[in-house]
């Protein structure tokens, strides 16, 4: 079952299928330095045919990367995406969860490996570079990765919703929904002042 907020994100990720560049969102987390950090990251899909992630927007990352220690101190991380045809906003907040190799849940696990297996193999490759953000060296050959096997610096990260701030721009007055989720797992929807 797609909650609302879903719906609606489904329809503009659809309005904007032709568009590659709808897939890249911000992702916002916290420094170890209690700073704001942003980047853009690719949107992988949901985590599917789970009932206890199924709301998980998925998301790959390198283990070597700033993020993993600031997500180890601190989870809770935001993502804001705009689709200019719908003119639609969603700002989702969460938790986020980070599956590397020594994940020891198995049902993640899987996922990180499909995960794996999904990618074009130059973005497989990319987790056989040197270390991210470490003085410039010159790219020897990567020998080819296998779908199969994940290397150790790829991770899965998945974003687990418990607020998304729904606004669309058309129309006067603005149309804004707040989509919260409870400790149990339910989400309620009320409409909002833009």
């Amino acid at each position: 079952m797609f909650f609302m907020w879903r719906s609606h994100l489904a329809k503009s990720l659809h309005q904007h299928r032709n568009q590659p560049e709808a897939r890249f969102l911000q992702l916002a987390t916290i420094g170890l330095d209690q700073r704001p950090r942003n980047r853009t990251v690719v949107f992988r899909g949901f985590l599917e045919n789970s009932d206890r992630y199924r709301d998980c927007l998925k998301i790959v990352t390198d283990r070597r990367s700033q993020k993993t220690e600031q997500i180890n101190a601190n989870p809770w991380a935001e993502v804001n995406w705009y689709f200019t045809k719908t003119r639609s906003q969603f700002r989702i907040l969460g938790k986020l969860i980070l599956i590397d190799h020594e994940y020891p849940d198995l049902e993640l696990q899987k996922a990180r490996s499909d995960a794996w297996s999904s990618l074009s193999e130059p973005a497989r490759v990319q987790f056989a570079w040197a270390h991210p953000r470490e003085p410039r060296v010159s790219f020897p050959e990567v020998a080819p990765s296998t779908p199969e096997q994940p290397l150790e610096s790829f991770c899965l990260l998945l974003l687990e919703p418990t607020e998304v701030d729904r606004l669309e721009l058309r129309g006067t007055p603005q149309n804004r929904w707040l989509h919260l989720r409870d400790e149990q797992g339910n989400w309620t929807d009320r409409e909002v002042n833009p």
